[in-house]
């Protein structure tokens, strides 16, 4: 499965009331590091697929979410459980990180 666009609207419904974990990338179309991760959290959702859900959210065309959770720089990655914020990044890393930080965390990943 690959990566999920979430807006303002579906928000609630695709993030907060998923029934598994969800990534959120807060990006925006002129930001170069949000490209530069962008093909490793696609690898990310179709390697973890079963365990969570990479949704990215576009801070221009959906700007209350962003500024609800106090998004200020991007990207900025949230993973959110159960309808709550449980962790977040800031800034671009390499795949290897952003595993590790899911892993820290707490996320299960197939061995």
């Amino acid at each position: 499965m690959s990566t999920v666009a979430v807006t303002d609207e579906s928000f609630e419904r695709d993030v907060l009331q998923a029934d598994k974990p969800v990534l959120v990338d807060f990006w925006a179309e002129w930001c170069g590091p949000c490209k530069q991760i962008a093909p490793a959290l696609e690898q990310i959702s179709e390697e973890l697929a079963d365990h969570v859900t990479v949704a990215k959210i576009n801070i221009e065309d959906s700007p209350t979410t962003p500024s609800r959770y106090g998004v200020r720089g991007i990207p900025t990655m949230m993973l959110f459980r159960g309808g709550q914020m449980s962790s977040m990044k800031v800034g671009a890393m390499p795949k290897a990180k952003i595993l590790e930080w899911l892993n820290e965390a707490g996320l299960q990943q197939p061995a």
